[in-house]
């Protein structure tokens, strides 16, 4: 998976304004640990600020924020902490000043997507991996579907359609007949780079660069630290997305304005790109683009209902499926009652 592995609140979109996705999302990270405790686990940010391009004022003022929009009841509050005389700063380039200390929740993402889909397997769903959809046609009835997969193609019948392509939720519209196509979405490309351990502990970074952009330094597979990530425009296929020269000397340079040893291209043991697909809201920038989901429904004049899915995080999945249905239960006749915010 290409994700960050993050289960968390989102500290930056505060900064965007963005008050209901982050405490939807700080909702949803406390109840998806509870309910997952073997794949996600709390972790403890550092937060320095020698070189922050926020005034102190205004970062405590965010994670004051943080630490209360959400009702958190497990995860540990924020501290102010010395980066000279505590085991918070070591590693770091200059081990003076303050730093901030809050709580998010890393996740094994691969897994997560896994066992949802074992679990919708073993309550009647029918999962179908490695499918692709060739072309799909709709009637007063439902939605007619051509599936390329197991090595042919096959039809399938359905009373609603559910556009969660993600990236490819463009190339879904366009498949879909009838369906509508003035709706816009805006990729984003997200890299990071995995090099050798960067600092002892089990604490992470959350690091502020002069351009007000966040890079994150995390623990990864024990030997190993996980940066990240960049914002750019993305306008090829997603599937071909790979990192830059360019973003790969932006983390590093991140590395090198923090950190107090050398890391070069040499020391990159691995790299990964993934493919943010954002409503397109059009933000000035790449950073500054909503990161909530927007949902979109097509279902006028008495036609099988259309539901697309623009943007989204791995944090608000479980909420963002609960709101889809929502907007699809009043055109079902058998949908039941919300169920997963206690399931085990």
């Amino acid at each position: 998976s290409a994700s960050t592995k993050l289960i968390h609140g989102g500290l930056r979109y505060l900064e965007y304004g963005e008050f209901r996705l982050v405490r939807e999302a700080l909702i949803e990270r406390e109840r998806l640990w509870a309910m997952a405790p073997h794949i996600i686990w709390p972790l403890r940010f550092v937060l320095p600020q020698t070189q922050s391009p926020r005034p102190a004022w205004m970062v405590r003022l965010g994670l004051f924020l943080y630490d209360h929009l959400g009702g958190r009841k497990r995860l540990p509050g924020t501290e102010t902490v010395s980066l000279a005389d505590t085991a918070w700063g070591h590693g770091l380039k200059t081990e003076g000043g303050k730093a901030f200390v809050y709580s998010d929740c890393w996740v094994e993402d691969s897994r997560l997507v896994a066992l949802n889909a074992v679990d919708a397997a073993e309550r009647g769903a029918i999962v179908r991996t490695r499918a692709r959809l060739v072309e799909a046609n709709r009637d007063a009835g439902g939605w007619t579907a051509t599936i390329d997969a197991d090595g042919g193609c096959r039809e399938v019948r359905a009373r609603a359609m559910v556009n969660a392509a993600g990236p490819w939720v463009a190339d879904v519209l366009g498949r879909a007949g009838g369906g509508r196509t003035d709706r816009g979405v805006r990729l984003i490309k997200g890299s990071h780079i995995v090099v050798p351990r960067l600092y002892d502990g089990d604490h992470s970074f959350m690091l502020q660069n002069p351009d007000r952009r966040i890079v994150f330094a995390i623990p990864y597979e024990g030997d190993y630290t996980l940066v990240g990530t960049t914002d750019e425009a993305w306008d090829d296929a997603p599937g071909r997305a790979t990192i830059g020269e360019a973003e790969t000397d932006y983390i590093l340079a991140t590395i090198t304005r923090y950190f107090d040893r050398t890391v070069t291209r040499d020391d990159v043991v691995w790299s990964f790109s993934g493919i943010r697909p954002l409503y397109d809201d059009k933000a000035a920038s790449a950073s500054a683009v909503t990161r909530d989901y927007v949902l979109d429904l097509d279902a006028g004049e008495g036609r099988a209902p259309l539901l697309s899915v623009f943007g989204g995080k791995i944090t608000t999945y479980r909420k963002l499926a609960e709101h889809a249905m929502r907007h699809l239960a009043p055109l079902l006749s058998n949908a039941g009652p919300a169920w997963t915010a206690d399931a085990p």
